[in-house]
């Protein structure tokens, strides 16, 4: 989960304390929220964070497959 006062960090903030931020993101598996000007430009995340959510979405979208097919309702891979 993003938290706020921690989770958000300014592009050149990121760019001088990279190694500070990449540690953290590390540490507490969360991701980072990048800034340019002030607005959401870039989301940052550690490979092993990234895999987990990654695979929980794969579970999630095979479950959601099931229950539509069960249901009788269209694949919405078909274009």
């Amino acid at each position: 989960m993003l938290n706020i006062a921690e989770d958000i960090c300014s592009m050149t903030n990121f760019k001088r304390r990279t190694s500070e931020v990449v540690r953290r993101l590390r540490r507490t598996g969360r991701a980072v929220v990048l800034t340019t000007n002030g607005k959401a430009d870039v989301v940052v995340q550690d490979a092993v964070s990234y895999q987990k959510l990654l695979d929980r979405l794969q579970v999630y979208e095979n479950r959601k497959g099931a229950i539509e097919s069960e249901a009788g309702l269209p694949d919405d891979s078909i274009v």
